[in-house]
């Protein structure tokens, strides 16, 4: 229970970051996406449903059977931030902190597969 709140929490914190720093989640997508604006936001929204369905225990099958693919389908983000980064809010995030980020999306995954 206590990883699913944290998770709950997280994805939450991260997903209402989505639009609040709009630009921000914008400037770290790859090239090659189109819609970079609408694709932030939606990614924001799922975030936000995730850490709700984690906080009230309601749709937990749910975020475990989907959030693995959700968090390989974010995944050419970070890579991108890491290969290319660019400051956020002004702040230049350390090389290394981007390039740790990339191996912890798989713990992040195993994680999910393990919420109830």
């Amino acid at each position: 229970m206590l990883l699913r709140l944290v998770y709950g929490a997280g994805l939450l914190f991260a997903g209402v970051g989505h639009f609040r720093n709009e630009k921000g989640f914008v400037s770290i997508m790859p090239s090659f996406i189109p819609f970079k604006r609408f694709f932030v936001q939606v990614t924001g929204v799922i975030e936000i449903a995730y850490g709700v369905m984690l906080l009230t225990g309601k749709g937990v099958h749910l975020v475990r059977k989907t959030l693995p693919a959700f968090l390989y389908a974010i995944l050419p983000a970070n890579v991108n931030m890491a290969v290319n980064p660019k400051p956020i809010n002004g702040k230049r995030l350390p090389s290394w902190l981007l390039w740790t980020r990339l191996p912890l999306q798989w713990g992040l995954v195993s994680l999910a597969k393990r919420l109830k």
